[in-house]
């Protein structure tokens, strides 16, 4: 963890530490702005944290932007362990953990649900299915409001289905994959009308990409979507640069929830600076817009009271307690949420993959030698430095990215826990399990790949024509 200023901030008021903070916030932005180094701004995001933890040890109260301290009680008398610390936002995740976010932590922070045993039982209950095995392996561990859900499916009421993608680049990886893999599942057991966004007009504002490029790239990843296979007369899928300006009542919607937000609580929730662009501090709005069936009057014919389930990673989850918040207050249900986990970079599960390191991910594009190749020489190993030792002792799993990989793409449990046994014990060798991930990942993305070769511009076009779905209401 990076030093803090002057060694110690045990000396400073509530006040000059929310400055610093504030000061820092600044800093990162402006890095990642201006395209500087991996490691300078992962430097400043750590001193950050650590800023950040000791603001909440003075104060007793989480730093929000744009909310200097009033009273305080102190928590302790030191500054804390910034290590223990994870960051989590939108467009950050960054721990000191090799296993990756505490996500037990992460629910008390954010206030959702976990989800447990009785839930998943529930969940085979009432579809009749037995669960998806990122439920069985905790990949989705939490919810925001599922029981409601799984009310309204048994009281035979409607429900629909939103999830999205930000096309920050013309191929996606594997990590990609997770949220629309499980959301077909959930489609196909639920038997209800999905709505995908791609937020184009949102990766123009945050990265250096022309509008005729972001919206290029949108349609880029249309076809890996489709390539999941959806059902086109279940889903409409949509680019924000495109369907804003075709439909009333979504931008009516996005008005309603703009009203109801002040710029405080959007700096707040999001860390936004008064050096943003005004782009950047209203789009929440236009991600929160499709949570509220009006903004789709073709597929749900104008009715105000059909409530949203959102599956996404945890880190879109402060977009929709926006979202939450506002509902009541313009005459809407509060959407409900299913989170998952991150996917892990090749080289560990400090951080998320990136798009724009090729060699942090596994893309839909490699072909069966860059697989190959990336995960030899890239994923992180559990295992010990030699063979002798590993013998000895096992390997770890809960670090090891070869294994993190396996469960999320290697459908048979018992397999799974073959691996782990064989692994953890030493009998099965680093070399081995990257073995096994590697057939495992070649034939899916070659499969992937042949699907996705299939789909016409028509076909595209057929997914993203604003329509009646097969559903009546």
């Amino acid at each position: 963890m990076a030093d803090l200023p002057n060694g110690s901030c045990c000396s400073l008021n509530p006040l000059e530490l929310f400055e610093q903070v504030t000061a820092q916030g600044e800093k990162v932005r402006s890095l990642k702005a201006e395209k500087a180094s991996k490691d300078e701004i992962d430097a400043a995001v750590k001193l950050l944290l650590s800023l950040k933890l000791s603001y909440k040890t003075a104060t007793g109260q989480d730093y929000k932007a744009g909310s200097p301290p009033a009273d305080f009680t102190p928590l302790s008398n030191g500054p804390g362990n910034a290590e223990e610390d994870d960051f989590v936002d939108p467009w950050t995740v960054q721990t000191s953990n090799a296993k990756g976010v505490d996500y037990d932590k992460l629910i008390v922070r954010f206030g959702s649900s976990k989800i447990d045993k009785d839930l998943i039982n529930r969940i085979e209950r009432v579809t009749g299915h037995k669960p998806h095995h990122f439920l069985r392996r905790g990949i989705f561990f939490s919810h925001r409001d599922m029981n409601q859900i799984l009310d309204a499916y048994e009281n035979k009421k409607p429900f629909y289905l939103y999830t999205g993608r930000g096309p920050s680049s013309e191929a996606m990886h594997v990590g990609h994959l997770v949220p629309f893999i499980f959301t077909k599942w959930l489609q196909e057991v639920f038997n209800v009308p999905l709505v995908i966004q791609l937020t184009d007009d949102e990766k123009y504002l945050w990265k250096d990409l022309s509008v005729e490029k972001a919206y290029q790239y949108a349609i880029e990843n249309v076809k890996d979507i489709i390539a999941c296979g959806f059902d086109v007369n279940k889903t409409f899928i949509f680019s924000d640069l495109h369907y804003l300006g075709t439909s009333p009542e979504f931008y009516k919607n996005i008005v309603k929830i703009q009203k109801h937000v002040t710029f405080n609580q959007v700096k707040g929730i999001f860390g936004f600076s008064d050096s943003d662009c005004i782009g950047k501090i209203s789009f929440p709005a236009i991600q929160a817009a499709p949570s509220f069936s009006t903004s789709f009057p073709q597929i749900f014919n104008s009715k105000h009271d059909i409530q949203c389930l959102i599956p996404c990673a945890i880190d879109q989850d402060p977009y929709f307690r926006m979202t939450r918040d506002v509902a009541p207050r313009i005459g809407f249900p509060k959407p409900a949420l299913l989170h998952s986990v991150f996917f892990p970079a090749l080289q560990g599960a400090q951080t998320k993959m990136s798009a724009s390191d090729p060699n942090s991910s596994i893309f839909l594009t490699d072909t069966p030698k860059q697989i190959k190749t990336k995960i030899n020489k890239h994923a992180f190993s559990g295992g010990k430095d030699t063979i002798e030792e590993h013998r000895k002792y096992g390997g770890n799993c809960d670090v090891d990215v070869s294994y993190m990989y396996l469960t999320f793409f290697l459908e048979d449990d018992d397999k799974l826990e073959q691996i782990k046994q064989a692994y953890s014990s030493g009998a099965l060798l680093t070399g081995e399990l990257k073995k096994t991930l590697i057939e495992t990942l070649q034939p899916l993305i070659a499969a992937h790949q042949q699907r996705r070769k299939q789909i016409t511009s028509e076909e595209v076009k057929q997914f993203m024509t604003p329509r009646k779905l097969a559903f009546d209401y």
